[in-house]
């Protein structure tokens, strides 16, 4: 059974930085795609960004583009999102999520069966 476990999320001003970070067990996940996501208070959930477990190839969505970075570390299955230039619009709950193996990166949330529990990453001015 894939289990995901987030962690890092926390209270920072804006332009601050956060690192989180995504445990993943029950799973090899060759060619899996890891993706993290994010929902602000109501609002729906949005994709934030995407990486292919094999290859390291990435997605961003785009207002995170250059500010964010998504990476893999296979020694221990984790999953990690460096947030820098943080702004008070990047406060919500953060989701790891992860799709078995497929053809394209997608920032569908549909498209991945796994999550896991969420982080609050909270940006205040």
């Amino acid at each position: 059974q894939v289990q995901l476990v987030e962690t890092g999320g926390g209270s920072v001003h804006g332009g601050d930085s956060l690192r989180l970070s995504c445990a993943a067990s029950g799973s090899t996940f060759d060619d899996y795609v890891m993706a993290w996501f994010r929902q602000a208070p109501g609002k729906e959930r949005e994709f934030v960004a995407a990486i292919r477990w094999n290859g390291g190839s990435t997605f961003y969505e785009h207002d995170v583009l250059g500010r964010f970075t998504i990476s893999r570390d296979h020694a221990k299955n984790t999953v990690s999102l460096q947030m820098n230039s943080l702004k008070v619009e990047d406060t919500a709950v953060y989701y790891c999520a992860a799709q078995p193996p497929t053809a394209v990166l997608t920032k569908a949330s549909i498209r991945y069966p796994y999550w896991g529990q969420g982080t609050q990453v909270t940006v205040s001015s």
